[in-house]
């Protein structure tokens, strides 16, 4: 109770000195009035003070402003056009309210420094042969401005001319899969007719109207071709280097036995024979029993699921599927021996 009446005590006391007066009562009004005064006062004291800090910090700038020019020229700026793709890569908007390019490649260095290494995920692959595509077309947009000259069109796809004819591929096919010894000359065989195959598609491609190049129907197809050549990248390498596992280059001779004979219904069932394969357990379990025995897992090897294996083998058994599908329409033979025919 003490406490309450000295608070109290202390509150009249405060109220006679701010206003001075004489009187025993005042109006509410009166006392709100002469405290908003004093807020306002102390308010103008506070911005005037940071008038001055401003403009001493104004007068420090420009003072050093020759000095800040040097250290901005000795920085080496990235171009416009990568700092938006830096930027876009890390999910961040290219331009802030009120900021300069410099200020946005300032921006970007301190998101570099602060993150260096940029977690990207998994890529579509399609989506960036799509990108791959429309960043060629507007590069020769560009080009075609500044030099009017003719140049091959951005969306031809890139063909190696090769003078290999499909009757040069069939007369070396004719000792193709006889016997381990040869190899050698079954890799040769395949990688000429693979490439063969992808060099038709290429030329077919490029034989396209210039409207249906850049028609979405078309991207879509300069797409699947770049990003086929990708995926057979490895095939190929393997096939020079005669690295590849024996048990795919055997279902490869059968595959391409069956394309050069029109067969491409059998052609069909071995690829999906190596593809997929017919084993109980086609992630590759080849020890079924309690007691290992010799040449087990060789027989069961061969049947196991390739395309389960990793992602390498996954896309070049992909592109390989891309090639016979188009080696039916390069080389077309009755419907009974087609997959899908005229699809």
């Amino acid at each position: 109770m003490d406490i309450l009446k000295a608070e109290i005590e202390r509150k009249r006391k405060q109220v006679e000195t701010d206003f001075n007066s004489e009187k025993k009562f005042f109006r509410r009004g009166e006392l709100i009035e002469k405290y908003e005064n004093i807020y306002r006062k102390k308010r103008e004291e506070k911005i005037e003070e940071e008038v001055q800090d401003q403009l001493l910090k104004q007068s420090k700038e420009q003072s050093a402003g020759t000095s800040t020019e040097k250290t901005n020229s000795e920085i080496h700026v990235l171009p416009r056009k990568e700092v938006i793709k830096r930027l876009r890569d890390r999910g961040e908007p290219i331009y802030l309210y009120g900021e300069t390019e410099f200020d946005a490649f300032n921006r970007l260095r301190k998101l570099e420094i602060m993150a260096p290494e940029l977690n990207k995920g998994l890529r579509n692959d399609f989506q960036e042969a799509l990108e791959k595509l429309d960043q060629a077309y507007l590069n020769e947009i560009f080009k075609s401005q500044n030099d009017d000259s003719e140049t091959q069109s951005a969306h031809d796809v890139k063909v190696t001319n090769d003078p290999t004819t499909i009757d040069d591929i069939q007369q070396m096919a004719v000792r193709l899969g006889r016997g381990r010894r040869d190899d050698e000359r079954d890799s040769k065989i395949i990688l000429s007719f693979l490439k063969f195959l992808l060099q038709l598609w290429g030329q077919n491609l490029n034989s396209r109207s210039e409207d249906e190049k850049i028609s979405v129907r078309g991207k879509i197809s300069t797409a699947t071709y770049g990003q086929t050549q990708s995926y057979l990248t490895p095939l190929f390498r393997k096939l020079k280097t005669k690295t590849i596992p024996e048990d795919i280059l055997e279902s490869l001779i059968a595959i391409v036995q069956f394309l050069l004979a029109r067969e491409y219904v059998k052609a069909n069932d071995a690829y999906l024979q190596m593809a997929i394969g017919n084993a109980p357990w086609p992630i590759g379990v080849t020890m079924v029993g309690i007691h290992a025995r010799t040449g087990r897992e060789k027989i069961f090897s061969k049947h196991v699921a390739h395309v389960l294996n990793d992602e390498t083998q996954r896309k070049y058994i992909q592109a390989l599927k891309r090639l016979m599908t188009r080696c039916q329409q390069f080389f077309p033979t009755d419907p009974s021996k087609s997959v899908e025919y005229n699809a």
